[in-house]
């Protein structure tokens, strides 16, 4: 099945689309840095990790990401997949967000990293 990318974008005349792996690491992008109360009509949607640009790097904020991310994810894509492994790290200005999960639908296993810097 072919999903509209996200971001959305033309390609060719057309809108741009893509396949069942790459549309559930949209999903997974759209929840982890959508802000709570950014969606009118869905205020309790995402985990808002972009706030994070104004807190300091540490091991602490490290932690609570985690903590954040298994529960958003749990929550909003609990029902297409499953969080085999998460970590965490904050190291220097950059943090990194590595997950493992299994697709529902196939019982494959994929990897998706993500990565921001923060103040």
């Amino acid at each position: 099945m072919k999903w509209l990318s996200h971001p959305y974008r033309p390609e060719l005349g057309r809108s741009a689309t893509s396949d069942e792996a790459r549309h559930l690491r949209d999903m997974l992008d759209l929840v982890l840095f959508t802000a709570p109360n950014e969606r009118p009509h869905r205020p309790d949607f995402g985990c808002g990790l972009n706030q994070l640009v104004f807190l300091g790097n540490s091991p602490e904020l490290a932690v609570t990401v985690e903590m954040t991310v298994r529960s958003a994810v749990q929550r909003w894509l609990g029902n297409v997949l499953t969080i085999e492994t998460l970590s965490v790290s904050a190291e220097d200005a950059v943090l990194r967000i590595d997950l493992d999960y299994r697709v529902r639908a196939t019982g494959d296993v994929e990897s998706a990293s993500f990565a921001r810097t923060v103040a």
